[in-house]
């Protein structure tokens, strides 16, 4: 598997990648005789600056902040075409974005999920944190049994013809309190949090993705 790290790069410009990555695959698959050898399936690790994202079905009033707000705290609001509610990304997560060809690895989209998920779960219990998943909710989540659960992973992704893209959203480092601005997923009642928060120290990056890659080979067996 090629991962791919793009460090930390603006939204606009990462999303217009994938795109061009992703609508290249799909040709390829579709028209096999294409010459687009420069082009594979990838994960891509990154991180953003301060931006949040809407999903195509979500609701425009989970985001609480307005135009004059965002430019106040230096941050962008982009409606995009994944799956899923409203979400932050910024300085201190690890964005991912596997850009695969899930029917090549004999994966439904469901089960694709389930393994992203997995793949989250294992990176954060190499640190002891015990990750699970959240009934009728994408992401991982803590304490899904008390009422204190909180999310420290979101999940979005879209799909065609079996190519994936978008991903995965891991709190590390993060600022949670740009999650003030927003309903996180569309949920009024549930929190966040971020490995730092949990662990009470601040994480290195370079590790946490190390940690990431070998839990995304372990679940996809790739």
């Amino acid at each position: 598997m090629i991962f791919t790290d793009w460090q930390l790069i603006d939204y606009q410009t990462a999303w217009d990648k994938q795109k061009h990555i992703f609508n290249s695959l799909i040709d390829k698959k579709l028209n096999p005789d294409l010459d687009i050898k420069d082009i594979t399936p990838q994960v891509i690790l990154c991180e953003h600056p301060h931006v949040y994202t809407l999903g195509r079905n979500g609701k425009a009033s989970n985001l609480l902040a307005n135009e004059a707000f965002l430019q106040k705290i230096n941050a962008t609001f982009y409606h995009i075409d994944r799956g899923g509610d409203i979400t932050y990304h910024g300085p201190g997560q690890l964005v991912g974005y596997p850009i695969l060809d899930i029917a090549a690895m004999h994966l439904s989209l469901k089960d694709y999920v389930y393994r992203l998920e997995e793949s989250i779960i294992q990176t954060i219990a190499y640190y002891g944190i015990k990750g699970s998943r959240l009934q009728g909710a994408t992401g991982v989540w803590l304490d899904v049994d008390k009422a204190n659960v909180r999310k420290i992973c979101a999940i979005g992704i879209r799909a065609s013809h079996y190519i994936t893209m978008h991903g995965f959203a891991l709190n590390v480092n993060t600022d949670l309190n740009y999650f003030h601005y927003i309903n996180p997923c569309g949920f009024v009642d549930k929190g966040v949090t971020s490995i730092e928060r949990e662990l009470q120290r601040k994480m290195d990056m370079q590790e946490v993705k190390h940690i990431y890659k070998q839990s995304f080979i372990n679940v996809f067996k790739v």
